[in-house]
């Protein structure tokens, strides 16, 4: 049967000096396993964090004194998996090893490591390279709570690129940081979301009840897409002006905003009629509903396909109160992600150009 090949010492020949100087490494290395693995009854997760990044320091500072043969740090690794992995398993396998070099090498900080986060979660956050999409990431994992599982989805679905395309870079660094709390709705509400949990298919014939059930059954994992500071307070929430029934579809609270978010469901593509009636709905609530000391009420409309020509002249110049939002029931693939930013990025300049003729 085909498997992965185990490293092959006997191909390595290193010199008395290297052979010594290995020797002392993977000494090291076990007593780090060996008291890592005596401590992690207390905290499994944290200590395998440390473990790893002490390994990775270990190997780090090994090669910095081996620099003057660039052929040392070459087979260094693959040596010190052949001596361990036997002992350990595939934890201390060649790749974990590179992992763990790599940890130390984008945390060289003990310190700054976080209890939070496990083994999993660090692995994925070493392979971004730009430091700011990995420190949001970081942040948000830890502040969040997020899972591996969750971290991993959120990366993929591009929560960090499609942020800052609804606000901007520094604030969405500033407020991952908390150096202040978001100001705008557009700090918050994301354009698209991703709905891929609800296992809807696209082509499917499905409804707005359709979707809004599906919401609220993966309300759990809706909350998480939504951000930080989202509360569900009601579905189908109704309201009586004079004779006539109206049901605004989800009603949320943001604790962060400090005012009500409505989310009105469109299966299709947004008309500037769906504007209007969630316009409705919004000065409703702050008319009715809101507290004095809370903030004016943010209506979100949740469609598969927007006009933003549409958005744009339905809504007053002035507003920052309804928002139009796209979905998607999948997950993008990296070249679909890279053209939609594109896309994006194309139709913000040409509303700048459009402002300034």
């Amino acid at each position: 049967m085909g498997g992965v090949a185990k490293p092959d010492a006997s191909a390595l020949e290193p010199n008395d000096a290297d052979a010594a100087r290995l020797n002392a490494l993977t000494h090291d290395v076990r007593e780090i396993i060996l008291d890592s693995r005596g401590l992690a009854t207390r905290s499994v997760s944290s200590f395998r964090v440390l473990m790893y990044w002490k390994i990775g320091q270990r190997i780090v500072e090994d090669e910095q004194r081996g620099a003057a043969r660039a052929e040392y740090g070459a087979y260094v690794i693959r040596s010190l998996a052949c001596r361990i992995e036997p002992e350990f398993g595939s934890g201390f396998s060649v790749r974990q090893l590179e992992l763990a070099r790599q940890f130390y090498r984008v945390y060289p900080i003990a310190n700054a490591l976080r209890s939070q986060l496990n083994w999993s979660q660090y692995r994925m956050l070493i392979r971004i390279p730009e430091p700011d999409k990995r420190e949001f990431y970081e942040l948000e994992s830890a502040r969040s709570g997020w899972s591996g599982k969750e971290t991993e989805r959120q990366i993929n679905a591009a929560l960090y690129e499609r942020l800052v395309l609804s606000s901007d870079k520094e604030s969405v660094m500033a407020v991952a940081r908390r150096e202040r709390l978001p100001e705008r709705p557009g700090e918050i509400i994301k354009d698209p979301m991703m709905l891929e949990f609800l296992g809807l298919k696209p082509q499917a014939a499905y409804y707005e009840r359709d979707l809004e059930s599906a919401l609220i059954t993966h309300l759990q994992e809706f909350l998480l897409e939504l951000g930080n500071g989202f509360t569900f307070v009601s579905r189908q929430r109704r309201i009586l002006l004079e004779d006539d029934e109206f049901y605004v579809d989800l009603v949320f609270y943001n604790r962060l905003l400090r005012c009500f978010v409505l989310f009105e469901l469109k299966r299709g593509k947004l008309t500037h009629q769906d504007l209007g009636q969630l316009q409705m709905y919004v000065n409703y609530f702050d008319r009715e509903e809101k507290l004095p000391d809370e903030n004016p009420t943010i209506g979100v409309l949740l469609c598969a396909d927007k006009n933003d020509a549409v958005v744009r002249f339905t809504l007053p110049e002035d507003n920052t109160t309804i928002l139009a939002s796209r979905y998607q029931l999948y997950l993008p693939t990296e070249d679909q992600l890279v053209a939609e930013l594109r896309r994006e990025m194309a139709e913000v300049e040409n509303a700048v150009e459009h402002e300034e003729d």
